[in-house]
């Protein structure tokens, strides 16, 4: 197996956080048939279920990758749930947008994620993910949110395990959030206070930091006795501590001392929670600022669309009495939105009045 080939650099920001291409809608639209096979039994029972984008195709994801995400694909994950003391099921949506995903497979992950709503009766709360910036919600399905490099094509499950191509894993958190990310072969890739795996196929290093926490090396081990197990036991396992281990270990002869990776936006410090209407009461769509700071629930208008910018995550409110064109534009209004930010890669959640939760309207002023 070749290892992952990084693509040609570009603003992938940009590109995948563009509005639906018309080509791509226009490609999806005529490839999909009134009943999507992907969709057969969706949402009928509680529990998760996500699918992989494969040239505007929807795709099943075997159960046992659930919680690995490649950097150059895109997915669309479905939470069904029941609330206390009711039977009525009830649904999250997201679709996940990898680093190096293309635009093709961005637009269609985005158009799908519509179809799946229409299909389930307009009852899921739609979110959009983007790698390495996922809301709180979409790290809580997975044990381990495991964040690779390629394609799933490229995967490691069917190559021998002297074929390998060293990775090396970096695992950050606390308790049950812990995310598992390959990161570049650089000797200033392991310069954190973290652990991480170097997985070399017949032998794997566990380097342990000074100051990493045991929840870290727990999530690290439990990790390894997977892989294993999976090459039935024939990968020789080495953990090492950063105190003791010295500049001589074979363990650094793998890694670089040059990291080629782009880095990742800081949140911006100054930045101050941002709500904007978006009306076509005036024959054209338009947004316009209703308010910074600390912002009143009254500001919200039913008959028009709110994006609500804390900086952090950006939510999209859809009141009942909004028109069919503010309701189709609400979510790639969004996009576009946040393309004119500092901050494009957020999170998005998008609501509907009559299905609101109370931690959004939490974020405002009563």
């Amino acid at each position: 197996m070749s290892g992952f080939v990084k693509p040609k650099k570009y603003d992938w920001k940009d590109s995948n956080l563009a509005l639906f291409g018309s080509d791509t809608e226009k490609q999806v639209k005529k490839d999909s048939a009134e009943t999507e096979p992907a969709w057969k039994g969706a949402g009928q029972e509680v529990g998760l279920q996500i699918w992989r984008i494969v040239k505007f195709k929807v795709k099943h994801w075997p159960a046992d990758e659930y919680g690995s995400f490649y950097n150059g694909d895109s997915y669309i994950i479905l939470n069904t749930y029941k609330e206390k003391d009711s039977d009525a099921l009830l649904y999250d949506v997201h679709f996940w947008i990898g680093k190096y995903s293309t635009q093709d497979e961005y637009g269609t992950a985005a158009y799908k994620t519509v179809e799946l709503d229409t299909l389930l009766d307009d009852k899921p709360i739609q979110h959009r993910e983007v790698q390495g910036h996922e809301s709180a919600m979409f790290k809580t399905y997975f044990p381990k949110l495991e964040l690779l490099n390629g394609g799933a094509d490229t995967g490691f499950k069917h190559v021998k395990p002297q074929e390998y191509v060293p990775r090396l894993l970096h695992f950050h958190g606390e308790r049950k959030k812990i995310t598992i990310k390959e990161v570049p072969l650089a000797k200033s890739s392991i310069d954190s206070s973290d652990v991480f795996i170097l997985d070399l196929g017949l032998e794997v290093y566990q380097w342990n930091d000074k100051t990493c926490n045991k929840d870290e090396k727990f999530k690290a081990v439990q990790y390894l006795q997977t892989l294993k197990s999976s090459r039935s036991g024939r990968t020789k396992v080495e953990s090492i501590d950063e105190r003791e281990i010295s500049d001589s270990h074979k363990f650094y002869s793998y890694l670089h001392d040059e990291n080629e990776e782009e880095e990742d936006e800081e949140d911006d410090p100054n930045f101050v929670k941002s709500l904007f209407r978006l009306s076509d009461q005036s024959g054209q769509l338009e947004r316009t600022l209703e308010g910074t700071g600390s912002i009143p629930r009254s500001a919200l208008d039913e008959n028009d669309v709110f994006i609500l910018d804390s900086g952090k995550e950006l939510f999209v409110w859809v009141g009942n009495g909004t028109s069919s064109a503010e309701q189709r534009n609400a979510l790639p209004y969004a996009h576009s939105y946040l393309q004119s930010t500092k901050h494009p890669l957020l999170p998005v959640t998008c609501y509907r009045q009559s299905a609101t939760p109370d931690t959004f309207y939490n974020t405002l002023e009563a």
